[in-house]
């Protein structure tokens, strides 16, 4: 049966990049305002993330603002939004599939081979959950440097990276190395098998003694 050790860490590396999809997805700080160039403001700093705007003052005070309507938000923001929902619910329907076919869990005790068929299936699910958040996650930064180094852009309504991407790139990143460890782990041992010979008759059959 499969390492169970490989695999329980598969399963947290897995689980940490739920959390961190969870935490970028809810963040604020998808870009921020930018202060290269003659772009130098002090008094403010603009955070907009996927489901609202944020305005922190120079006194400390932070003002956000909902988005109001769905059908007024750019492209980019539903279809982040969109991806980053489906690999979080992925990410969660993987924990429950890999939980399954862990080897330290008592489920399907009695069929190894299919348990490690349903740990692997949970890594496959753990990868794609990874790929939209990576998907998801480098489309919005691609634009934000599509727009910061647009000479038409204002100067003033340029941004930045915001914490929030490298949480999600991160989260991504350990999402498919932990669906990798549970998938190469099931892998390595499908492979280790030994190949069964069907017995032979003629060794069973006594021998015909002949006058």
């Amino acid at each position: 049966m499969a390492n169970a050790g490989i695999q329980l860490l598969g399963l947290t590396l897995a689980f940490i990049g739920l959390i961190g999809s969870i935490a970028s997805t809810v963040m604020v700080e998808w870009k921020a305002s930018s202060y290269a160039g003659d772009n130098i403001i002090t008094a403010q700093a603009l955070y907009e993330g996927l489901w609202k705007s944020c305005a922190s003052q120079s006194t400390g005070q932070v003002q956000c603002k909902v988005y109001d309507s769905l059908l007024q938000l750019p492209a980019i923001v539903l279809g982040t939004r969109g991806l980053m929902l489906a690999s979080i619910l992925l990410s969660l329907i993987a924990v429950m599939v890999a939980g399954v076919g862990m080897k330290c869990t008592t489920c399907l005790a009695d069929q190894p081979e299919q348990k490690d068929k349903v740990a692997l299936a949970g890594g496959v699910i753990f990868i794609i959950a990874g790929l939209l958040a990576l998907v998801g996650t480098s489309w919005y930064g691609h634009r934000i440097a599509q727009d910061f180094y647009n000479p038409f852009t204002p100067t003033n309504a340029r941004y930045e990276f915001g914490s929030a991407l490298f949480v999600g790139w991160g989260a991504a990143c350990l999402t498919i190395i932990g669906g990798g460890f549970l998938c190469c782990n099931c892998s390595s041992k499908s492979s280790g098998k030994h190949p069964h010979y069907p017995q032979s008759h003629s060794a069973s059959q006594p021998g015909r003694d002949y006058v």
